[in-house]
């Protein structure tokens, strides 16, 4: 009797809950039907189309199309009333016509404005001359990039290639990267001084340098690997300059003896070019050539000769150091002095120059000199060209230039030599990493 009873009531349990999972099978069933699914059945809002940039230069030296002109890169710079942004460029003095901006503002293409060209001072009589390009933003527009136009050709060009804007508006308040940035300007016909760079690098980081920005023209292949070695950490940034692809540069200073297109392998417009390029991200540039070196005499580094110099000095933006020179010396007449042996390295020991030149003032170009960025509008290799604030002479006596020339021109003798061995002082921290320097890349024969 109780198991037919318990039968009885099991099969009705078995009833129950089918009709209850039937139920709400169908209730879930009827609410995907009728209620849609917010994951597809919103659509994916529409983009405005893109109209720029099609063609984006990634060049360090850019030629305008239609023109005898070369562009190397834009900056936005507002420090000039009535402009927004300067391209910097080597321009044909002789070829200069009206040229108007063009901005991608959002990814749209701008209406045109007038350009404002103004060729640098300096040009030491070659046809071609560093060149600014001023010109002003559009109302409401957040520009990421611009070109330039011929007069007309002042529709939108599809082909005209876009520079991209560098140090965009809203950086200011970005915490310096480096205090001290060197500027070398340039490398050409093979350089292959690979001890004196290697040995004025680490001076320099001593020294309290955290970026040393360099323009390769060419090196030789053993520099190239020691400078590849100081780019992957960091120390180093190499900007390809490839000037002898699109003119012919001079290795001289002066057009009337050396000849060519442009001075110095378009050392003007690198110069120019590495203050725009270190205009946010470093308190102070040094600009100066790798066989010189700017010595603090009274400090063991940068950092405390210029807070104090720039205490005292609180308007100045550009400070002259005055250039000595160190000329390769009868070294190997000084028994005790502090000398590894650098067998299979390329160059030559700096610290054999221990004897220096008396300065002859009556030389006009002395110096070269330690800039805040932000006061520099245009510069020259030995002065600045435009600038925002003061300038100041240092005392010799406290910082000079260790200039280590490969060759002299008009050797002094001896006896008109004073020694100076104030490289010494570093020796014993430099010369191991020099050592590790060189060892990284596999200069250094054990």
């Amino acid at each position: 009797m109780r198991h037919v009873f318990g039968g009885a009531m099991a099969k009705e349990l078995k009833g129950k809950f089918f009709f209850i999972f039937a139920a709400t099978f169908l209730f879930i069933l009827f609410l995907t039907i009728r209620i849609p699914r917010t994951d597809t059945a919103i659509p994916k809002p529409l983009l405005a189309p893109k109209t720029c940039p099609m063609s984006v230069s990634d060049k360090t030296i850019t030629p305008l199309e239609d023109t005898q002109h070369l562009l190397v890169s834009a900056y936005m710079d507002q420090r000039v009333e009535g402009f927004d942004l300067r391209i910097i460029g080597i321009f044909k003095r002789n070829a200069i016509h009206p040229l108007s901006c063009q901005f991608c503002c959002d990814t749209r293409s701008s209406d045109t404005t007038p350009a404002t060209i103004t060729e640098h001072s300096d040009n030491f009589g070659f046809p071609y001359a560093t060149t600014d390009v001023m010109c002003q933003l559009p109302k409401k527009c957040s520009a990421t990039h611009v070109r330039l136009l011929t007069r007309g050709d002042e529709r939108e060009s599809s082909d005209r290639i876009w520079l991209p804007i560098r140090n965009q508006k809203g950086n200011e308040e970005k915490k310096m990267q480096f205090d001290f940035t060197v500027c070398i300007s340039n490398l050409f016909a093979k350089y292959n001084n690979v001890l004196q760079f290697a040995q004025t690098l680490e001076m320099y980081r001593l020294l309290g340098v955290g970026r040393v920005v360099i323009y390769n023209t060419s090196c030789g292949p053993e520099l190239e690997r020691l400078l590849e070695g100081y780019t992957q950490e960091g120390f180093v940034e190499m900007v390809s300059w490839p000037i002898d692809k699109h003119l012919v540069p001079s290795t001289g200073w002066l057009f009337s003896q050396s000849g060519g297109d442009v001075h110095y392998f378009g050392q003007l417009a690198t110069l120019n070019e590495c203050i725009y390029r270190s205009m946010e991200r470093s308190r102070y540039v040094l600009l100066n050539d790798i066989d010189e070196i700017i010595m603090p005499y009274k400090y063991d580094s940068l950092q405390p000769m210029m807070e104090m110099l720039q205490q005292q000095n609180q308007q100045v933006g550009v400070f002259l150091i005055e250039n000595h020179i160190f000329p390769k010396s009868p070294f190997e007449d000084r028994k005790n002095a502090p000398l590894p042996v650098w067998r299979g390295v390329p160059g030559f020991n700096i610290l054999q120059h221990v004897f220096r030149e008396e300065v002859n003032r009556n030389d006009p170009h002395p110096y070269k000199m330690i800039v805040n960025p932000r006061y520099v509008e245009q510069t020259s290799v030995h002065t600045v060209l435009r600038m925002f604030g003061q300038v100041y002479k240092v005392p010799w006596d406290v910082c000079h230039i260790i200039h280590s020339p490969i060759n002299v021109p008009k050797p002094k003798p001896l006896e008109q030599l004073h020694v100076d061995t104030r490289l010494w002082d570093f020796k014993d921290k430099m010369l191991p990493s020099v050592k590790k320097a060189l060892e990284r890349v596999g200069l250094l024969r054990s």
